[in-house]
């Protein structure tokens, strides 16, 4: 009886044991497949490996199953979460401190690109239009080749001792100390010397400032061109004024023609220079050389006389400021000495330069040089724009449809010399014989 008694406990409690291991038989297997610890809270990851909390039974199959879906869910929204995170993160590192392979464009709208600031009408083009004089008191205004004239006074077409050329381009208009000075000059040149009288060339326009052609100065009403050709015994016709081409005095681009050029066009320019409000002549440097040649003991007056490109068939007069002038900018006194030296030499070295050059070039047609806007009426004296638009005017851009008559007239104008001279094959091949070709020619501006 005791050893059945024995026999059936251990049979029972083998059954128990069978019992108990059958109860949980996955659980134990999904231990090993557990989610990975990095996404899984310490709680949940000692249950999903069958460890059971402290007064918590380890949970069964059925419910296994629906707490390991509802944490599967969880690791999914970790994992969103945290590339979310991640994903903003970055984006605000990169605004703070972009990366070399990083554009700010990318990540914030680019600025629209400012639009390029329109430029002001050139000067010359707004001066050029206007056909009338700033009635105010007369003021040269600036300097010679940045200004403007107010209270302008015109030379007459014709007087008793000269006549003006070329009246459509309406720039016989000067300060009231060139007018003066003219009219005494045309006198004493007649009566004194016996010249036939003045052809006179370019004053300045009505206002002054830059013109459309020809002139980089002539802007204050202090500066006239004046023809070496003797006026005609008659009274020109406007058609006459506006086609008769002035005589040119050179033979070739460095010697002047002896066949034109008098012992009265030497004394024509001494009497030019003899008034103390004459500032500058200047004249073409072979025509410089002949007065120095011809000048004799008194030789004062060509101190006054400067070598410039082109003044071959004119000569240019440039008056002083006047006194008491502040507004006006003159230049630094001409000095003592009569330029027949090393001065001379120099200008020789460049005209053979030039000639050189200008044997590689064609032809320059017989029209009015067309001078570029540079200047902006921003760029001149102040009281240049009070000038311009003063009594009421509005200046006319010539580059608008509606060119002003004034201008048009200006631009169609011919040249009032023929072109310089050009050597032939023969004295260009043995002026290069001669000369260094390397000469470097200076930053010309033949118009002045």
């Amino acid at each position: 009886m005791r050893r059945l008694i024995v026999c059936l406990t251990l049979v029972l409690a083998s059954w128990g044991v069978a019992a108990e291991q059958a109860k949980h038989p996955k659980k134990i297997i999904k231990t090993a497949v557990a989610k990975p610890m990095s996404l899984k809270p310490k709680a949940k990851h000692a249950a999903n490996h069958g460890i059971p909390k402290k007064g918590k039974p380890v949970p069964s199959k059925s419910t296994a199953s629906h707490v390991d879906a509802k944490e599967s869910n969880a690791a999914k929204k970790v994992k969103r979460t945290a590339a979310s995170k991640r994903s903003s993160d970055g984006v605000a590192a990169e605004k703070a401190n972009p990366g070399k392979n990083i554009t700010v464009a990318a990540i914030k709208p680019a600025a629209k690109p400012e639009k390029p600031a329109l430029r002001s009408p050139p000067a010359n083009e707004l001066f050029g239009s206007v056909s009338v004089p700033a009635v105010l008191a007369p003021r040269s205004i600036g300097s010679y080749a940045r200004g403007c004239l107010a209270g302008g006074v015109a030379l007459p077409m014709t007087g008793e001792n000269w006549q003006v050329m070329r009246p459509s381009r309406n720039r016989n208009w000067g300060n009231p100390r060139l007018i003066d000075y003219l009219e005494r000059f045309a006198g004493d040149a007649r009566t004194l010397d016996g010249w036939p009288g003045l052809l006179v060339g370019d004053l300045s326009q009505p206002r002054g400032g830059p013109m459309l052609s020809g002139h980089s100065s002539h802007q204050i009403g202090l500066d006239v061109d004046i023809w070496l050709t003797p006026m005609p015994d008659h009274t020109l016709t406007s058609e006459e004024r506006e086609t008769m081409i002035a005589e040119s005095m050179l033979k070739d681009p460095f010697t002047v023609d002896p066949e034109k050029w008098t012992p009265l066009h030497t004394k024509l320019i001494k009497r030019a220079a003899s008034y103390p409000e004459v500032d500058r002549i200047f004249v073409h440097p072979a025509i410089k050389k002949v007065l120095c040649e011809q000048a004799g003991d008194d030789r004062a007056w060509l101190a006054k006389v400067r070598p410039w490109w082109n003044h071959y068939y004119h000569f240019h007069v440039r008056l002083s400021c006047p006194l008491g002038a502040g507004e006006c900018k003159g230049q630094k006194p001409a000095g003592n000495d009569d330029g027949c030296g090393q001065e001379l030499t120099n200008w020789y070295a460049k005209l053979k330069g030039a000639a050189i050059a200008a044997a590689n070039l064609p032809p320059p047609a017989i029209t009015p040089l067309k001078r570029k806007g540079r200047l902006t009426v921003a760029e001149l004296p102040a009281e240049c724009g009070t000038v311009l638009t003063f009594g009421g005017v509005e200046p006319l851009p010539v580059s608008s449809e509606a060119m002003s008559a004034v201008a048009l007239k200006a631009l169609a104008s011919k040249e009032a010399g023929p072109p310089l001279p050009r050597l032939d094959a023969a004295a260009l091949h043995a002026l290069m014989g001669a000369t260094d070709t390397k000469i470097t020619l200076p930053d010309r501006n033949p118009n002045r």
